[in-house]
């Protein structure tokens, strides 16, 4: 949401504050009373929407990036991104249960619950109710058609992308399209909604993004940006259809599923650029400077076709800070230093021409010592790996250096190191450099005063949403314009006269694998990855589904996410073993082993690029880090089926007996009846 909605927000709710005696927010807590004159009054009307917005927004110092909104009420954690290559570590869906059961946490509670004692809580149904509540009101009382058309637009968007939510997690839910009067007498069930079909729940949402498609402008003024757009309606609908073209839903690989996403993702794309979105290309600045750029772009910022909107403000109920920056940035920065990227997420990148670091084709020779040599330009603006630059306004040429040492002879027996140059050192060796920002500042609030947005979806997205579906409706030669549209954009050379994809030429399903890679790639750290791995069951092989296969593609299952260990040797090859940093020149002048950052080079070297090599050459041990995850009891990702749809906790099923469980599941008094297929 944008900055000026945001502060609009507040200073209309203080004007229905005082116009409705605190009717207006009493409504908010109790769900039993409608305001009428909030409908009467334009201002009110728009801090009524603006309130729906709001429901949505991530808190204030969230971390949108790696957060996913997978609480009861509206919790945004990272136990999504944790399920993947993304981030290391235990999460409720990675780790081995003896038994799937509704009473334990892996029964996802997005779903719902009762509503608490002292009011009701900013989760699904409460947030369903307040749109429907809208909806049911807003041409009863008198307001022009202009301006109601316009906020009906936006509240039906929002109630898609709530019920999308609900889909993609659990299949069909119940369609409470009308407010429910809460109160209702012992014994009647006029409230007790079955479960409705997916296929019924999807026509619902793709009827919703439709009509507000209809209502909505193409763009909005300055002072509106962030408001959702024509284009963001039809964007969304093609990631909606997008899923259900997919093989969570789509197990027979039905065409008409791919041509009907390609049909809506091919009209958001057109709709878009009539309205001045598109890739974010800035002048004449180097690829992969524009692509880093495109994240701390404000307000007309064309990539952005959802977008979280923070601002700066540190003092009053209107802050909304971006936690991000603070969160990414190492602690020896006095950032938080928890955000710690993987090994395999590295290895997802490609070398610069494109082509995967294990093909031969390749023209560049993969270096496990040195990782980072002739990657895709995106890598260095998504990694900061040991000696690379990381600039903030404080220090334009700082370097994070992530290197290690033994402090004895014993311990460098070990593989472990012990001893660290960085302050309280991450997790795996490895930074996240992605949408943060050169320019953000740590001398007040350690980087928590971050105005860096959040696109919820990027026109990166929508052309490769549309890529995807091309290729399944059998248009692969316009589903390779799509990935190359983003390689070219990235800065990938073309070397091959495809970017790099010409071993997917022609073939379906390797085209299929192209584009999932690049979108692990493209939109990596942006909430995405969970989504695809589930859309396209690539956690396990399915006996039903085996999409891994058709895909050449690995499971996460029985894997382990790792980092990087990078330890320093002297020069006969031997750990360097003692108390102080090997490469930092001591206060008596000298150096144990050698400078990291000389005054002058050794011969033959002329730059700082050629000098890190060497130091990788001679100095530095690279090996894998395999603590990320649990170290104990053997752990390993385990990932079970029933999660490709998730089941109803028992507090749910305890409170609406009438709502079937998901197949797979138990219920409250047998296994689970609802097909999600269907």
């Amino acid at each position: 949401m944008n900055k000026n909605i945001l502060t609009w927000l507040l200073a209309s709710l203080m004007l229905v504050v005082t116009s409705c005696n605190d009717d207006f927010l009493e409504e908010k807590g109790d769900l039993t009373g409608i305001n009428e004159d909030v409908f009467k009054d334009a201002v009110m009307a728009q801090a009524y929407v603006d309130y729906i917005y709001f429901l949505f927004q991530p808190d204030n110092n969230g971390q949108p990036f790696i957060h996913n909104q997978t609480g009861v009420r509206g919790q945004f954690t990272d136990d999504f991104t944790q399920t993947t290559e993304e981030l290391g570590g235990e999460s409720e869906w990675n780790k081995t249960w003896a038994v799937i059961g509704n009473n334990q946490n892996h029964a996802l509670q997005y779903f719902g619950e009762r509503v608490p004692v002292g009011g009701a809580q900013n989760n699904t149904w409460t947030r369903i109710r307040q749109m429907n509540v809208f909806l049911d009101q807003i041409d009863q009382h008198g307001l022009p058609e202009d301006v109601r058309t316009r906020l009906k637009g936006q509240v039906l968007f929002w109630r898609a992308f709530q019920y999308f939510e609900l889909l993609r997690l659990y299949g069909g839910v119940p369609l409470v399209l009308s407010a429910q009067n809460p109160i209702v007498a012992e014994g009647d069930n006029v409230n007790a909604l079955p479960r409705n079909k997916s296929s019924e729940t999807l026509e619902q949402i793709v009827k919703d993004l439709d009509d507000a498609k209809s209502m909505l402008p193409g763009k909005w003024a300055a002072s509106d940006w962030g408001r959702i757009t024509s284009g963001a309606a039809a964007a969304f609908k093609g990631r909606v259809l997008l899923t259900w073209a997919s093989p969570v839903f789509n197990r027979n690989d039905d065409r008409a599923r791919w041509e009907r996403a390609y049909t809506a993702n091919k009209e958001a794309k057109a709709l878009l650029e009539e309205n001045g979105f598109g890739l974010y290309k800035a002048g004449n600045l180097a690829n992969a400077q524009a692509w880093e750029n495109m994240f701390f772009a404000q307000t007309n910022n064309p990539e952005a076709v959802i977008v979280y909107n923070y601002n700066n403000v540190t003092s009053d109920q209107t802050r909304r800070n971006s936690g991000h920056e603070q969160a990414a940035r190492s602690r020896e920065l006095l950032g938080g230093g928890s955000i710690s990227p993987t090994k395999q997420m590295v290895d997802a990148f490609p070398m610069k021409d494109g082509k995967m670091k294990d093909d031969p084709t390749s023209a560049y020779a993969y270096d496990e010592k040195k990782f980072y040599k002739n990657r895709d330009p995106r890598f260095y603006k998504t990694f900061v790996y040991n000696g690379a630059l990381w600039p903030y306004s404080g220090n334009p040429n700082f370097r994070q250096w992530t290197y290690s040492w033994f402090s004895n002879q014993n311990q460098a027996t070990k593989v472990e190191p012990d001893r660290y140059t960085e302050t309280n050192a991450n997790s795996s060796g490895i930074y996240l450099r992605k949408a943060t920002n050169p320019g953000a500042n740590n001398s007040s609030g350690n980087f928590m005063i971050s105005t860096t947005d959040y696109m919820e979806m990027r026109f990166a997205e929508v052309i490769l949403n549309l890529a995807e579906s091309a290729i399944g409706a059998d248009k692969l030669a316009e589903g390779l314009e799509g990935i190359i549209a983003i390689r070219e954009r990235a800065g990938i050379e073309n070397l091959d006269g495809s970017y790099g994809l010409s071993g997917s030429l022609g073939d379906r399903d390797k085209m299929f694998a192209a584009v999932l890679n690049e979108r692990k790639v493209e939109l990596a750290y942006e909430g995405k990855r969970f989504w695809d791995l589930k859309r396209w069951m690539l956690f396990d092989r399915n006996p039903e589904v085996n999409t891994l296969d058709r895909l050449g593609m690995q499971p996460l299952n029985g894997t382990r996410r790792t980092g990087y260990w990078i330890y320093v040797k002297n020069t006969n090859g031997n750990p360097y073993v003692g108390s102080t940093n090997p490469l930092v020149r001591a206060n008596n002048g000298t150096v144990p082993v050698i400078e990291r950052q000389p005054v002058t080079y050794p011969d033959g070297i002329t730059d700082y690029d050629a000098y890190l090599d060497y130091l990788y050459d001679n100095h530095f041990v690279v090996k894998e880090r395999d603590n990320l995850d649990p170290t104990n009891n053997n752990w390993k990702f385990t990932w079970y089926n029933e999660y490709y749809f998730f089941g109803l906790h028992q507090n749910i099923l305890s409170a609406s007996p009438h709502i079937e469980q998901t197949q797979g599941w138990p219920g409250l008094t047998g296994q689970g009846t609802f097909d999600p297929l269907q």
